[in-house]
């Protein structure tokens, strides 16, 4: 691993601090890219305005139609966190602004598999919907589209996923990605569009006549609905993500939210008047993601529509039982699919430029999580597959990949489809993150390719683990009440949490946690004496070593203290 301090503009830094911004947090945004104070200014009337989604016209319109004319609207939700919150998002929301007649269906991840389907805008019509409305798919649904207009329905495709060549033949369609689209915000989540489209919406019915800005109903209580997606979803954090998830935070530490979340947190063990993006992202998005991944997400959904407190507490209590599950079975998966990937290269070599395994046993719905870890581990692009377990598609694996820095995943699968034509049957996703079903024959044949893409596209010193960090931290900011304040902060993808970078003299190290692989360390700082631990580690440190590290508070006895996360070590 390298460790690399981030470049840091010394004007900036003095022109933030100027301003009146604190002097740490001025140097972490100037090397973030922020250049003035008015950035990070996250008041609501800073948001980016609707009109310039491109669609959100066209879609307020439609929906304003439908309202009126009191039909039928299904919303067609995704099962991860994200089409969770956007479908939670946009019922409460159309429900909020009159509409009547609002239901939503997810697809099962195993019989239905990604997005709106020809089978599934079937059942719609079956359920006597007039509108099919998508929230984070539908951009890729050319079929399903298709299908949804044959049987009458009207269609708002609402997503934030890169189209494909053809776009689908919907009656509307709000994608910041789409071609043509000018929104400054390509990083917005599948609920951050749909929360657009209702602002848009709002505007419509109020140009309608239906309410006035006085009377007409607020939307910021939706907001922590979009936090939780957006950050869940590992969107890049712009400054108009950013701005979103800051509200939705403000909104929940005041203690306005609604009781799934509340109960979320509550099951995950978290205090809601400290929320910060880390709960979004590692304890609540987790416990949603947890029923789309092993069971049905609608038990995320009606936890996150339920307005009696008693019910979301049940159902976050499943959650959390199902998120268990989830653990345990990601364990296992991960050390076979850890050996497995060793196989690959001899011990002391670098391991091949992409990883691809498959196991019988895998369970599909957790293929990702593993992929992810042993991209962390290995610093590689990997893809772990599963059999299918659709019925009739036995013969099918479904893969999931995640990628490093400087290869994009889905123009990999896109150049192992022309190249290899009838290996890859369907695939799509980003830059970082990618699925695809491949034939179980061509197992073999996919792996081959993809690693020779892997092979062509990156270079030594893309395959280097880099770390970026903060430099060095100051002794006078090794506080508890600092590290609180860095924490309330807005941090997450593209906009990464304060990790610092310094060498450290190590005291003494030993091994702790039930299985013994926490290392945990005393050491001294700058002179001073701090405790560290590093999560996952079991290899011992040399008596002085450059660390990267963030920064935490441990609380004993009434007593808080900093205590270093190590997060890498310079080799």
């Amino acid at each position: 691993m390298k460790i690399i301090a981030r470049d840091i503009p010394p004007r900036v830094v003095w022109a933030l601090e100027q301003a009146g911004v604190h002097p740490l947090l001025a140097r972490l945004y100037a090397a973030r890219g922020v250049r003035a104070k008015e950035e990070l200014d996250d008041a609501l009337a800073r948001l980016l305005a609707p009109h310039t989604l491109l669609g959100t016209q066209q879609a307020a319109r439609l929906l304003a139609d439908a309202i009126q004319a009191d039909k039928r609207m299904i919303i067609v939700a995704d099962y991860d966190c994200d089409g969770a919150t956007a479908c939670a998002v946009g019922v409460r929301g159309l429900r909020m602004l009159g509409a009547k007649h609002v239901d939503y269906l997810v697809p099962d991840r195993v019989v239905d598999g990604y997005g709106l389907t020809p089978p599934i805008a079937q059942r719609v019509h079956e359920r006597g919907a007039d509108l099919l409305i998508t929230v984070d798919n539908g951009i890729a649904s050319v079929d399903g589209v298709a299908t949804a207009k044959a049987l009458g329905l009207s269609v708002l495709v609402t997503d934030h996923h890169l189209p494909g060549p053809q776009l689908p033949d919907a009656d509307a369609i709000v994608n910041p990605n789409q071609p043509g689209c000018a929104f400054e915000s390509k990083s917005a989540a599948g609920v951050g569009v749909m929360f657009y489209v209702l602002m848009a919406l709002r505007t419509e019915l109020r140009e309608r006549g239906l309410f006035d800005k006085a009377t007409q109903p607020k939307l910021e209580p939706l907001l922590p609905l979009v936090a939780l997606g957006t950050v869940a979803d590992v969107v890049r954090l712009d400054n108009n993500n950013r701005r979103l998830v800051a509200q939705g935070l403000k909104r929940i530490r005041a203690g306005h939210m609604q009781p799934g979340i509340d109960a979320l947190f509550r099951a995950a063990g978290r205090k809601a008047p400290e929320a910060t993006t880390f709960d979004f992202g590692f304890a609540l998005g987790p416990r949603v993601n947890a029923a789309g991944r092993l069971a049905d997400m609608t038990l995320g959904i009606e936890c996150l529509l339920t307005d009696d407190p008693a019910r979301a507490a049940e159902l976050a209590g499943q959650l959390d039982a199902i998120n268990r599950e989830r653990r345990e079975l990601e364990g296992g998966m991960r050390e076979q699919a850890m050996l497995m990937a060793e196989t690959l290269f001899d011990e002391g070599e670098e391991p091949p430029p992409a990883i691809s395994v498959f196991d019988p046993d895998f369970h599909e719905g957790v293929v990702g999580i593993v992929a992810s870890r042993l991209k962390d581990k290995l610093h590689r692009p990997t893809f772990v597959f599963a059999a299918s377990s659709a019925p009739g598609k036995e013969h099918e694996l479904k893969g999931s990949g995640r990628s490093i820095p400087g290869f994009h995943l889905r123009d990999a699968l896109d150049l192992v489809a022309k190249r290899h034509p009838g290996v890859i049957l369907k695939f799509g996703g980003h830059a970082m993150a990618a699925g695809c079903t491949v034939a179980q024959e061509f197992f073999d044949e996919f792996e081959q390719a993809f690693a020779l893409v892997a092979q062509e596209w990156l270079h030594a010193a893309t395959l280097t683990r880099k770390l970026e960090t903060d430099g060095p931290l100051a002794p006078e900011y090794c506080r508890a009440e600092l590290v609180d304040v860095l924490h309330r902060e807005v941090w997450g993808q593209g906009f990464a949490p304060p990790t610092f970078s310094e060498e450290v003299e190590i005291v003494s190290q030993r091994l702790v946690g039930e299985a013994k692989n926490h290392l945990s360390l005393k050491l001294l700082h700058q002179g001073q004496p701090v405790d560290a631990i590093w999560f996952g580690h079991t290899e011992p440190l040399p008596n002085r070593a450059l660390l990267a590290f963030r920064l935490d508070v441990n609380e004993w006895r009434g007593e808080r203290k900093v205590q270093f996360l190590v997060e890498g070590v310079q080799e």
